[in-house]
């Protein structure tokens, strides 16, 4: 893949679709690549972070806890500019599950260094990604207040 080809996939991507080509580019060269076969573990659940992901090419599926602890739980796929661990591009967390390439797959390792060099480096980026946390946030809050209120609706009422 070509540089062009490597911004137009983290371009795509959710978090830094609003990122212009420079930051773009420093992401693409600053980046880690890593191939993976077919059926190889990306991550394990509960290892410790050391960043997010970008699906380059292929498909990476996300395999939560066991069905016994969180029975609706279902595999997740990532493909073609999915972002995988949104919150290690920015700390360490541990991983919720594992991950494992469907088919030969490429990934870019973004580390919590570089997104913070990148956001120094480009603060149109930095508030780019303010302002779509934020919306985030209000739609969390605005979810859980209708959620509450439906709740409320069905508590007995004291006589």
């Amino acid at each position: 893949m070509g540089l062009d080809d490597d911004i137009a996939i983290l371009a795509a991507a959710p978090v830094f679709e609003s990122f212009g080509r420079d930051a773009l580019r420093l992401l693409s060269f600053a980046g880690e690549r890593r191939l993976l076969e077919e059926g190889e573990l990306l991550f394990a659940r509960g290892e410790p972070s050391d960043g997010g992901y970008v699906v380059m090419s292929g498909t990476i599926v996300l395999v939560p806890p066991s069905a016994d602890s969180l029975p609706d739980a279902l595999p997740v796929t990532v493909t073609r500019s999915g972002v995988i661990g949104r919150n290690a591009l920015f700390r360490q967390v541990p991983r919720p599950a594992d991950a494992r390439a469907r088919e030969a797959s490429e990934v870019m390792r973004v580390t919590p260094s570089l997104m913070s060099r990148v956001l120094r480096e480009f603060p149109d980026a930095a508030a780019a990604i303010h302002d779509g946390m934020a919306e985030e946030l209000l739609g969390l809050v605005r979810g859980l207040s209708g959620v509450r209120a439906r709740l409320v609706g069905l508590a007995p009422r004291k006589r």
